[in-house]
């Protein structure tokens, strides 16, 4: 076999593992681009992330019932202060009777 059929062999050979390569590699770099931007998460990691996530939610609803219960608290010595103060500002105010 002489230079003059390999040469034109060796460009059809390649024109064609161009024309068959490209479109797959292209599809292949496709599939992997869609698959990283949906990673499939084991059902294992699924189900511990939900049971996290109830975890949490009960969490706050304690956390939230706990400054509700602070906040009462707090309304509650408030105004049995201003009540005290109230008092003793009346007690103040009003002249003590003396009897001469």
């Amino acid at each position: 076999m002489g230079p003059e059929i390999v040469v034109p062999l060796g460009a059809f050979l390649c024109a064609i593992v161009l024309a068959i390569g490209v479109p797959i590699a292209r599809a292949y770099s496709r599939r992997m681009d869609a698959e990283s931007k949906n990673p499939r998460l084991p059902a294992e990691v699924t189900d511990r992330l939900e049971r996290m996530e109830q975890a949490l939610d009960s969490v706050a609803l304690e956390v939230e019932r706990i400054s509700e219960g602070q906040r009462f608290t707090t309304k509650l010595l408030s105004e049995g202060r201003s009540a005290d103060d109230a008092r003793q500002i009346k007690s103040s105010a009003s002249p003590p009777d003396r009897a001469t």
